[in-house]
């Protein structure tokens, strides 16, 4: 589904990925773990073209992707739930929300407005409170939701636990796991990584932009070392 190939990416003169691999087969929960400074928001960025990549490439459905803007690859169905949610919190919940469809702007999105209700119940009450007023589980709900709202084949998390009471966390894992059952393949950016490991069938460990680690959960705790860094 999504195939990144020794990429390399960064900021100005400062490389962050230093030829980095990773697949994300169709249908699938794969986790990308790693410390504070390891490039894992970089490769999110990068896949999603809001950077450029200096070598290396990536596919999606066996054809180019690199170098294509954001707005390209949203249509080709690849969309990021940003780390920190970037709503826009003086507009309602409802038109958050709607702005996922923006690609789709001749469609008629009640449909798809109702699936994601479905799936955060607890907005269907708070569609006309400005973003701003709600709580941070309820906003990272909003992220999710006007992401779906595009439709997307393949969604990409960046620490959608981050900051949020372990109830809510709960919450949000579970939703994870109905949007990948929905057909949705899901790369999951998160520190968490004990709750990351229940839900991904594939994982990766990232450090100082370079892949260290790959493999499964069960893979990924027989590594003494590797489960005495992140569990």
């Amino acid at each position: 589904m999504l195939a990144v190939r020794e990429v390399r990416s960064g900021y100005g003169n400062k490389e962050v990925l230093h030829g980095v691999s990773l697949d994300v087969p169709q249908g699938s929960i794969v986790t990308l773990l790693g410390a504070n400074g390891a490039g894992k928001t970089t490769l999110l960025n990068t896949i999603t073209g809001i950077l450029a990549p200096t070598a290396g490439s990536i596919a999606y459905k066996g054809r180019p992707l690199a170098n294509k803007t954001p707005d390209r690859a949203a249509k080709a169905g690849i969309l990021l739930v940003p780390e920190r949610r970037e709503l826009f919190l003086r507009m309602s919940v409802g038109d958050n929300i709607k702005l996922g469809g923006y690609l789709r702007r001749r469609a008629d999105l009640r449909p798809d407005i109702e699936l994601v209700l479905e799936i955060f119940p607890r907005l269907r009450e708070r569609l006309k409170q400005q973003a701003q007023t709600l709580s941070g589980g309820e906003q990272q709900m909003v992220a999710i939701a006007r992401a779906l709202m595009a439709r997307p084949q393949v969604l990409l998390l960046d620490e959608p636990s981050l900051g949020l009471a372990p109830k809510m966390v709960d919450e949000i894992f579970a939703v994870i796991r109905n949007i990948n059952e929905l057909g949705a393949s899901v790369l999951l950016v998160e520190q968490n990584a004990s709750l990351a490991l229940e839900v991904a069938g594939y994982c990766y460990v990232l450090e100082l932009g370079e892949m260290v680690f790959r493999g499964t959960p069960e893979d990924l705790r027989a590594s003494a070392a590797v489960r005495a860094a992140f569990l």
